[in-house]
């Protein structure tokens, strides 16, 4: 940790801006930032991390909204920069907490937050919809929302005007100079900041190693077409379900090449109804087909469009590839599109899935292998762009691991940005903004809360390691019936899981706790709990010391 050690930060002083990120720094997820000034909080993005491999059970990683608990009466709103489920996931978590809290977000934005509000049975949200160079004021914070383009449309970045000090948020973004959409991100508005004078830029970091500008949407239409013009048979196309641009250019590609439309995976039949709906996806009449009516067209005629493009165990593409997809069985000659790019922390399931589907006689086209996909983040010299455009007193990186932060803040150094004045900063670090300084000022805890079905941050760290172990190493049930009146040991079993299929290899040991269980009765040890602890103690050295494992091992004393 680059900022280990601080302590509490100290009560804030007036007209001092306080920026505590609760998510998304340090991982790609869970995006989420505080600001307070003037005892007001404002929050923007309330994002979701999704588990990894060492989370096992996990649904859902929330930010640290407990860091928050007893101050939501403060907050004066919350502002979502666009769509995606890294900044909006966690919304109906916050608003289960004080249902009554305002809601601003971009059309599309707000579209699917409410599809997701209703599947959380959360009524009477405040919504406030706002376009880019909108301005109002809520509270003590003056906000100014300016189009961003991203892999999804109707992002936003957003001013925050303070008695402290201007901070501009980019959000997610790059600079996509021939949109599919046409809607650029508004650098002028960024120039006329920078000369208003720009006390703190909080920006995007995930490409912050890819030299170069991230190549345009338009880019990857010619290798989208090849895949059309060379498949003869089944043809699924696998993406983000919020990926309106990529979905739009293959709808256009099908219509093209004489293909139906069908969308596979709920959340995908979700957002693109939510997008139609709201004009961001034009669909041509007569294009969609309902799953249930694959059958009816020969398999040149349908393009499929799925969700799994990260190898999710159970989403649509994953079913495929494991041929237990009800509608849908892939074979020899059916060809699949992987358009989307690895989250980082994804890759064993996405590679995982391809391999599955390679197994089966598909073939499958990916990032890896053909241009079928570029980033929604701006690379190095989009970042460079900015710096020298906005010219920030302050940075702050944000949207990324540690070292995406590091190498945004060297490029702002780069730049002409003092190295104290360029703060790489990770959940929980808090950070002030006084007389045109930002400094580091203390730390809060905004560690992982997860979501575990119906359970919110009930699990704790130790269930979790018990999990891994469980799931690693398996465990061991060592069950000794006792008369303890009589000090006498009636019968004991021991039987194991995950560790050993066959019981038997505990006889060379079960004589020996036995003994020992005998000597200890014998020595007037009554405590159960302290007889348990005995067995625990010699299988777990008889373990350790001959098969080098660490099960569980759960001891148990029934007294009769």
């Amino acid at each position: 940790m680059p900022n280990a050690g601080l302590r509490t930060p100290p009560p804030l002083t007036p007209d001092t801006l306080r920026v505590i990120p609760l998510g998304g720094l340090g991982d790609v997820g869970r995006n989420m930032t505080c600001f307070e000034i003037d005892g007001r909080l404002l929050l923007v993005d309330c994002g979701v991390l999704f588990p990894e491999d060492d989370h096992p059970g996990v649904d859902l990683i929330l930010p640290g909204l407990d860091a928050i608990a007893d101050r939501l009466d403060d907050v004066v709103a919350l502002v979502l920069t666009h769509g995606h489920e890294d900044h909006i996931g966690a919304v109906p978590y916050l608003l289960r907490q004080r249902t009554s809290i305002p809601v601003y977000g971009s059309r599309l934005t707000l579209g699917f937050l409410r599809e997701k509000l209703r599947e959380h049975r959360l009524r009477d949200t405040e919504f406030h919809e706002v376009a880019d160079a909108e301005r109002l004021r809520l509270g003590p914070f003056d906000l100014e929302f300016l189009a961003v383009n991203h892999s999804i449309p109707d992002a936003l970045a957003v001013c925050i005007r303070t008695a402290a000090g201007t901070v501009l948020h980019t959000g997610d973004f790059k600079m996509d100079q021939l949109p599919l959409d046409g809607r650029i991100t508004d650098l002028r508005g960024f120039a006329r900041l920078g000369t208003e004078g720009v006390d703190l830029f909080m920006t995007d970091s995930t490409n912050a190693e890819v030299g170069g500008f991230t190549p345009f949407e338009h880019d990857v239409e010619p290798a989208l077409e090849r895949v059309f013009e060379t498949s003869k048979q089944k043809l699924v196309v696998a993406c983000f379900a919020s990926h309106v641009h990529r979905v739009q250019q293959i709808m256009n590609l099908a219509v093209a090449h004489g293909r139906k439309v069908c969308y596979v995976g709920r959340s995908m039949v979700r957002n693109m109804g939510v997008a139609r709906d709201l004009g961001f996806l034009k669909v041509p009449g007569d294009t969609l087909i309902e799953l249930g009516a694959l059958k009816d067209f020969p398999e040149d005629k349908v393009v499929i469009i799925s969700t799994g493009s990260q190898g999710e165990p159970l989403s649509a593409l994953a079913r495929m590839a494991n041929r237990d997809h009800p509608h849908v069985q892939l074979g020899q000659g059916d060809t699949v599109l992987l358009a989307s790019s690895l989250i980082p922390g994804n890759e064993n399931s996405v590679y995982r899935v391809i391999n599955g589907l390679a197994r089966n006689g598909a073939r499958v086209v990916h990032k890896g292998n053909a241009l079928v996909h570029v980033s929604g983040h701006a690379s190095a010299g989009e970042l460079l762009y900015c710096y020298n455009m906005v010219k920030p007193r302050n940075v702050m990186p944000i949207h990324g691991e540690m070292r995406h932060l590091i190498a945004n803040a060297n490029l702002a150094v780069a730049t002409g940005v003092p190295r104290d004045r360029a703060i790489v900063v990770e959940d929980g670090d808090v950070v002030d903004l006084s007389k045109g300084k930002a400094r580091i000022v203390g730390r809060i805890d905004a560690g992982y809360i997860l979501v575990d079905g119906a359970s919110v941050g009930g699990l704790s760290e130790e269930a979790l390691a018990d999990r891994k172990i469980l799931g690693s190493e398996g465990f061991i049930t060592i069950v000794a019936a006792i008369n303890l009146h009589a000090k006498r040991l009636v019968s004991l079993d021991i039987h194991a899981r995950g560790f050993v299929e066959d019981d038997s290899l505990f006889d060379d040991v079960r004589q020996q706790l036995i003994d020992e269980l005998r000597r200890a009765l014998d020595d007037g040890v009554e405590d159960q709990h302290q007889l348990q602890q005995l067995m625990r103690r010699m299988i777990g050295r008889w373990v350790s010391g001959t098969h080098r494992r660490r099960p569980m091992i759960v001891p148990v004393v029934v007294a009769t």
